[in-house]
C-alpha cells in the first residue's frame, strides 16, 4: 500500500513539472505584443521569445534523456526544475529583449532536462499493467497545459503585468523541487557508464540545424540558405546514425527501433503534434483576424477541447491497461481528425464562439484517447536501463513533428491565402476602372505575402481578405487531418498485447 501511494505521489510531482514546462511553450503566444511593447523590442526579435525556448528544448532532449539513464532520472528531473525556475525569475526580471531571449533559452534547456525523466520515472515505478492509467493522467496534464497556455496568458496580460507569466513559475517550481527531493526515489544505475560525447555533438548539431531551418523557413521565404541549413541537418543526422550504429554505449541505442510498436509510436506522436499545429495555428488566427476576438476570447473559445481531453485521458489510460491500446489509439486519432475536419469545413465569416463547441468536444475526446495508449504501446517492452533514451526519442520526434507542422501549416496557409485573395481580388476589380485594377489586385497579393494579419470586419474591401482567409483555412486544416488519418491507419500494424508482452528487447552484451 505504501509503495502504491508513493507511486501516485511521484506521478503528481512529475505532472506538476510537466505542466510548467509545456505551459511555457504556448503561454507567450498571446503575451508577445505586450512583452515586446514593454521592452521596446523590434519585430525581428519578437519570434525568438518563443523560438529561443523551442530551439533549446528540442536540441537538448536526446542528450537529457540519456543523461537520466546514466546519472539517475531524479537528479536530472530536479536539475531541470531548478534551471527552469531560476530562468523563469530571470525572464520576469529582464530589462530588454536580449536578456529575455537568453533567459527563455535557459528555460528551454531546463525543460529539456526535465521532460524525458517523467516517462522514465513512470516506466520504472509503475508495472506494465498500471502504466496506462499513469500515462493517462500525465497525458491529461500535458494536453491541458499546452492548450491552456494561450488562455492563461491572455488572463494574465489582461488583468496583471506580463512579467507574472514568468514569476508565477518561481514559487511553484520551488515547491516542486522540494517535493521531488522528498518523494522521488534515487534510481541511479549500479554501474557507471560513459557518455557518448561525439554522439551528443552530432545529435545536437543535427537538431539545431533542422529545427532552426524549419522555424525560420517561413520568415526567409524558404530561401536557398534555409534549404542548405536543413540539408546540413540531414547530413549531420545521417552521420549521427552511422556513428551510433558502431558504439558499444550509444547515446540512442538503435536496437530500440527493432520494437515495431516503439517505431510506430514515434511516427504516431510526430503525426499527432503535426496535426495539432495544423489545426490550432489557423484556427487561432481565424478567431482573432476573421471573427475579431481578443486573445483572451480566442483562448476561452478553444478551452473546451482541453477540458474534455483532460477528463477523457485518465479513463483512456485505464482502458488501455485492460484492453490494450491499439484500437483505442486508432479511435482517438480518428475522432481528433474528424473533429478538426468538422471544425474547418463549417467555418464562415459569421461563425459564433458557440458554433465551435461540438467540433471541439469531438476533437477533445479524440485527443484525450491518444496519449495514454500511445505511451503505453511505446514503452511496454523498454528496459528500465534504456527508458530515458526511449523517452527522449519519443519527446524529440514529437517536437520535430510540432516544428514541421508549424512550418508546413504556415507555408500552406500563406499559399492558399494568396490564391484565394487573388481570385477574389480579380473578381472584385471588375467593378473598378481598368487603370485601377492591376494595383488593386497587386495590393492584395502583397497582403498575402506579408502574413496573416488579414484584418477584421466584413464590409467593403476588408471582406476580401476575410473571405479569402476562410477559403484558405479549409485546405490548410485538411493537410493536418490527412496526417492524423495516416497515423490512425498505421496503427493497424501495431503488435497485439500477447506478442508485445514477450520479453523486453534484449540489451547488448
Amino acid at each position: 500500500m505504501e509503495d502504491t501511494r508513493n507511486r501516485w505521489l511521484v506521478l503528481l510531482v512529475t505532472c506538476l513539472g510537466a505542466f510548467m514546462i509545456m505551459l511555457d511553450t504556448t503561454i507567450v503566444y498571446v503575451a508577445t505584443p505586450s512583452i515586446m511593447s514593454g521592452l521596446g523590442a523590434s519585430l525581428d526579435q519578437a519570434p525568438w521569445v518563443f523560438n529561443g525556448y523551442l530551439l533549446a528544448y528540442a536540441v537538448l532532449l536526446v542528450t537529457a534523456g540519456r543523461l537520466g539513464d546514466l546519472w539517475g532520472p531524479r537528479n536530472l528531473f530536479v536539475a531541470g526544475l531548478g534551471v527552469f525556475t531560476v530562468a523563469s525569475a530571470l525572464c520576469g526580471l529582464s530589462q530588454d529583449s536580449t536578456q529575455l531571449i537568453a533567459a527563455r533559452v535557459l528555460q528551454g534547456a531546463g525543460g529539456a532536462l526535465l521532460m524525458p525523466q517523467s516517462l522514465t520515472l513512470l516506466t520504472a515505478l509503475f508495472p506494465p499493467e498500471r502504466r496506462g492509467a499513469a500515462f493517462g493522467v500525465n497525458g491529461a496534464i500535458v494536453g491541458i497545459s499546452t492548450v491552456a497556455g494561450p488562455t492563461l496568458g491572455g488572463l494574465i496580460v489582461t488583468y496583471a503585468d506580463w512579467r507574472w507569466i514568468f514569476f508565477l513559475n518561481v514559487p511553484v517550481g520551488a515547491l516542486a523541487v522540494a517535493a521531488s527531493l522528498l518523494l522521488i526515489p534515487d534510481l541511479r544505475p549500479g554501474v557507471r557508464h560513459r557518455m557518448d560525447v561525439v554522439g551528443v555533438g552530432l545529435a545536437s548539431a543535427a537538431l539545431l540545424l533542422l529545427v532552426f531551418g524549419l522555424i525560420e523557413g517561413q520568415r526567409y521565404d524558404w530561401s536557398p540558405a534555409i534549404w542548405s541549413t536543413i540539408g546540413a541537418g540531414v547530413v549531420a543526422l545521417a552521420a549521427f546514425l552511422l556513428w551510433e550504429s558502431r558504439q558499444a554505449e550509444p547515446l540512442i541505442p538503435l536496437r530500440l527501433f527493432r520494437d515495431r510498436n516503439f517505431s510506430l509510436m514515434n511516427w504516431t506522436g510526430a503525426a499527432m503534434q503535426f496535426g495539432m499545429q495544423g489545426i490550432f495555428l489557423p484556427v487561432t488566427i481565424y478567431t482573432q483576424s476573421v471573427l475579431g476576438m481578443t486573445p483572451l476570447q480566442s483562448g476561452l473559445t478553444i478551452a473546451p477541447m482541453s477540458l474534455v481531453a483532460g477528463v477523457v485521458a485518465p479513463f483512456a489510460g485505464r482502458l488501455a491497461d485492460r484492453l490494450g491500446g491499439k484500437y483505442l489509439l486508432m479511435a482517438g486519432l480518428g475522432l481528433f481528425g474528424g473533429g478538426a475536419a468538422w471544425l474547418a469545413l463549417t467555418r464562415t465569416t459569421a461563425s459564433t464562439s458557440l458554433s465551435f463547441t461540438l467540433p471541439l468536444v469531438v476533437t477533445g475526446v479524440g485527443l484525450g484517447l491518444v496519449f495514454a495508449p500511445m505511451m503505453s504501446l511505446a514503452m511496454r517492452r523498454i528496459t528500465p536501463r534504456e527508458a530515458g533514451a526511449a523517452s527522449s526519442v519519443l519527446n524529440t520526434t514529437r517536437q520535430l513533428g510540432s516544428v514541421l507542422g508549424g512550418a508546413v501549416t504556415g507555408a500552406v496557409l500563406q499559399s492558399q491565402l494568396a490564391v484565394a485573395l487573388h481570385e477574389r481580388a480579380v473578381t472584385a476589380s471588375a467593378q473598378l476602372p481598368a487603370a485601377a485594377r492591376p494595383g488593386f489586385v497587386d495590393g492584395f497579393a502583397q497582403a498575402a505575402r506579408a502574413g496573416f494579419q488579414v484584418g477584421r470586419g466584413r464590409d467593403g474591401g476588408v471582406s476580401l481578405p476575410v473571405n479569402g482567409f476562410v477559403a484558405a483555412l479549409q485546405p490548410t486544416v485538411l493537410v493536418a487531418v490527412g496526417a492524423l488519418a495516416a497515423a490512425s491507419l498505421s496503427c493497424l500494424l501495431v503488435v497485439g498485447r500477447r506478442r508485445a508482452e514477450a520479453p523486453a528487447i534484449a540489451e547488448a552484451a
